[in-house]
């Protein structure tokens, strides 16, 4: 059978910026291992799955990354509501609703601004452990655990830019992966996010991320709205807002590619 497949770059307003996601529209599920398949022929850091749900603007969404399945993924998800808005030709209104392994999420449509409605993450004080700390080129000035990722507090935007890690010995925590963030020159905080024990050694753009680092810069700040960016290669542009146990993390979308694949 054939089936449709898009590529969108998120969080940026131009091509070949952002964060690349593999968008894949079902009627119904296929096996497990058939969309990790399809997952790692992508060999990009996420390809997002759904299935429609009873009611006109509910789906069920799933993310695979190049290795494994992953809990929350906001780039694609950004993506994902992008073919949904702009692809498919239905009559969407401006809100349409996710469910999900991390429960219900929802993006906004305004103009050409996608707004993602996020849980929010918890933070605990932790100590990195002495492999991770082995993998740093410099060390972090605090250090926080949240559901999956450890974040870790620098002093400065270069530091976070000059960060040159050893991916082999991050891979071996028993973690999502990293977060490293300082304050931005040019925006309320920059980030990178590595996550080499599931397949991602530096990710682009991570909405998932910003649920960690939103709460976290607003209790820094006393701010609850945000500017954002990630200082990768490709940068990715976001903002972001508190509401109590919620994160709005908006940005925009490019479509790269339309197609099909047979399977």
């Amino acid at each position: 059978m054939q089936y449709p497949l898009y590529q969108v770059d998120a969080f940026t307003d131009h091509l070949f910026g952002g964060n690349p996601a593999a968008v894949v529209p079902l009627k119904t599920w296929l096996p497990d291992e058939t969309m990790q398949l399809i997952a790692r022929e992508n060999n990009l850091a996420e390809t997002a799955f759904f299935i429609p749900l009873e009611g006109h603007d509910h789906f069920h969404i799933r993310w695979f990354t190049p290795t494994t399945e992953v809990n929350l993924c906001g780039h694609a998800t950004l993506a994902t509501a992008f073919v949904v808005f702009n692809c498919l030709k239905s009559n969407y209104a401006n809100k349409i609703s996710f469910q999900s392994k991390s429960g219900w999420l929802h993006v906004m449509h305004d103009h050409d601004m996608l707004i993602l409605d996020f849980p929010t993450d918890s933070l605990k004080s932790a100590t990195l452990p002495e492999a991770a700390r082995e993998g740093f080129s410099t060390l972090p000035q605090e250090v926080w655990l949240g559901r999956e990722d450890y974040l870790l507090l620098y002093q400065s935007e270069a530091e976070v830019l000059a960060l040159r890690p050893d991916f082999k010995t991050l891979a071996k925590e028993p973690v999502r992966g990293f977060i490293a963030t300082a304050p931005g020159e040019r925006s309320d905080f920059v980030s990178r996010c590595f996550f080499p024990a599931a397949g991602i050694d530096e990710d682009p753009v991570t909405g998932s991320a910003h649920t960690t680092l939103t709460p976290f810069w607003a209790h820094k700040t006393g701010k609850t709205d945000l500017s954002a960016i990630q200082v990768s290669e490709r940068r990715g542009y976001l903002q972001c807002s508190l509401e109590e146990d919620r994160v709005l993390i908006s940005g925009k979308a490019r479509l790269f590619l339309e197609g099909r694949f047979w399977c």
